[in-house]
């Protein structure tokens, strides 16, 4: 009798392993190969940006090996494995010259940074930072004293400016926005946590862009648009992440921002599913953990059998700034309604209203992040 080809997970970052572990949860036996083109080093993502707040380098962020990860899973796992295609007719996976049978494909490789092509001359000096091997090379990089400049003040940008200052670094944050974080934070929650990052030290240069960046007699300078030049010894860019979708839409699946799934993470196309940072789903792209764990759980039992949608809570987002402790629930894009604000100094409680006075979404900061937990209660689930 021939062998059933296995469940191929592509990913083995945070999506692809609490996937493999849900799935092990339903079924203890069936066959998994987990695919990645990295070292399969299991660590997770968000704590990138808190080594220096919890003292630990990169090898301290990570949380177990490759082998440890297929022992404990009872799974194939294959590193240093690039995926070339997809023959979704034939149900294999393309892996250059070799390919891999798949019942069921899983694509969790999560998203790629977007990469400013500046002028100058520094770029050799500029570290994006998306996963541990980036974060090992940042760090093997920083010297003692280094002078940091950070490209963006988005929730990744505020994160790393708060803990390179907790690890004794000088820090200067460039972005084109007028506060903090404008996508997440209304504008008084975000001068809050800007506020604090400045007590601790954090300079920030907003409503400006770095223009090129040159190389200097110790590190780079970055010349402003605004005329200003900051010295630095090392540049972070963290501008924002593109869903991985290229190898999907070439196969034939249908992609928009990232790729387009359903509520049961299917995609256009029959035993081919996505999850994590590169997926769609049902219209929403939701870079945070709290949305790929539900969809994690989900996506285990269809696979294992029980065709199940993800069905999300209300899920704040918690911004690791610990100088100012902060959360945040957004109200819909397309909700009607305004912030109503209650502050003492930093400490911030915004909530957004409708006409009616239900609660839609909130932002807390400092003292007032202890009620993220009630709040959640009365905001209504993400797109329920």
């Amino acid at each position: 009798m021939t062998e059933q080809a296995p469940i191929v997970i592509v990913g083995t970052g945070l999506a692809g392993y609490s996937l493999a572990r849900e799935i092990r949860k339903q079924d203890k036996d069936a066959r998994i190969v987990m695919v990645t083109a990295d070292d399969g080093v299991s660590y997770s993502k968000p704590m990138l940006s808190t080594g220096f707040t919890k003292g630990k380098d990169a090898d301290g962020l990570a949380q177990a090996d490759t082998k440890a990860m297929a022992e404990q899973l009872n799974l194939e796992l294959r590193t240093y494995t690039t995926v070339t295609g997809i023959d979704t007719e034939d149900h294999r996976l393309l892996l250059g010259d070799e390919n891999l049978p798949y019942s069921k494909l899983v694509l969790a490789w999560g998203a790629d940074v977007i990469r400013l092509t500046l002028p100058g001359d520094g770029l050799e000096r500029v570290f994006p930072i998306n996963d541990l091997g980036d974060y090992r090379a940042f760090r093997k990089a920083l010297k003692p004293e280094s002078r940091v400049a950070i490209m963006g003040a988005g929730l990744i940008g505020c994160e790393f400016a708060n803990d390179l200052r907790n690890g004794g670094y000088e820090v200067e944050v460039i972005a084109p926005s007028d506060a903090v974080m404008p996508s997440l934070l209304p504008p008084v929650a975000a001068n809050a946590v800007q506020a604090e990052l400045e007590s601790l030290g954090v300079r920030f240069h907003l409503e400006t862009v770095v223009e090129r960046i040159e190389p200097a007699e110790t590190g780079v300078t970055l010349h402003l648009a605004n005329g200003e030049k900051i010295q630095a010894d090392l540049v972070i860019s963290a501008v924002g992440l593109r869903p991985r979708a290229q190898l999907a839409r070439s196969a034939g699946i249908d992609t928009g921002r990232g790729i387009r799934v359903n509520r049961a993470l299917e995609t256009s196309v029959q035993d081919v599913f996505a999850l994590g940072d590169c997926a769609e789903v049902d219209g929403h792209v939701l870079l945070y953990v709290l949305p790929l764990m539900a969809c994690a759980r989900a996506l285990a039992k269809t696979l294992t059998g029980d065709r199940t949608e993800v069905s999300y809570g209300t899920m704040p987002v918690m911004i690791k700034t610990p100088c100012c402790p902060a959360a945040v629930c957004p109200p819909p894009l397309d909700a009607e309604g305004g912030w109503e604000t209650e502050q003492d100094g930093t400490h911030v409680k915004a909530l957004f209203r409708n006409a009616e006075g239900d609660v839609l979404g909130f932002a807390v900061t400092g003292r007032f992040a202890l009620e993220k937990q009630a709040l959640s209660k009365v905001v209504p689930p993400i797109h329920s």
